[in-house]
């Protein structure tokens, strides 16, 4: 009975943040530049460990050269290392892509899937990765994405105590209504960058303030 009060005054207070955090970045998306779901996968597989903003400072020669996945899956892989090398970890990242596109033409009929089953298939691709495609691509929810920004923010805030990515998506899909789920994070997101940032963070400037255990505490 007091772990399940518990868990109600949890959701109550994430739903009060989730109207909140609409209030705070009403226009947050995806800020990714890609034209299909194939870009997208690209540009999310090129954003791990590295900035949106630098990602899509990387991906119009990319995506000019290697529009999409034939061109990707035969590119030279040395020319595709040296575009996408600012983003860092670039061998690896390219080879994944290379490798994910291949797939992509040998066994889904050169569409990228709509399943997450399907797209955890792929090299170089993760729930958060799949997770961005499905709702950004295909405008498929199907849970919520966790980067580092969803995992500081989420556990200051006391919605998880895991630090492993997919425990923490499983608590917050308990606590967010499903149509929220992938624009939650991108608001979390946009606010950890804003306010509530790894070092130093904000908690005077914060609108969160009252709601979060780590600052009332």
């Amino acid at each position: 009975m007091v772990t399940t009060r518990k868990h109600s005054l949890k959701r109550q207070r994430s739903l009060e943040l989730l109207i909140r955090l609409k209030d705070l970045y009403p226009d947050a998306t995806c800020t990714l530049t890609y034209k299909t779901p194939v870009q997208l996968l690209v540009a999310t597989i090129l954003s791990a460990q590295c900035t949106d903003e630098r990602v899509n400072k990387v991906t119009p020669a990319l995506f000019k050269k290697f529009p999409d996945a034939l061109a990707l899956a035969n590119a030279d892989l040395e020319e595709l290392e040296n575009l996408v090398r600012s983003t860092g970890f670039y061998r690896n990242k390219a080879k994944n892509i290379q490798s994910a596109c291949q797939m992509i033409i040998d066994k889904f009929n050169s569409h990228v899937p709509k399943q997450m089953e399907q797209l955890l298939q792929l090299p170089g691709v993760a729930r958060k990765t799949a997770n961005v495609v499905l709702a950004h691509g295909y405008g498929i929810i199907v849970g919520v994405t966790v980067d580092t920004h969803v995992k500081r923010l989420s556990q200051r805030l006391g919605l998880t105590e895991h630090s492993n990515p997919v425990k923490i998506e499983r608590d917050l899909m308990e606590l967010i209504p499903q149509p929220d789920w992938e624009n939650w994070s991108i608001r979390l997101i946009y606010h950890g960058r804003a306010i509530c940032k790894a070092k130093n963070p904000a908690c005077n400037q914060c609108l969160l303030a009252d709601l979060c255990p780590t600052v009332v505490e």
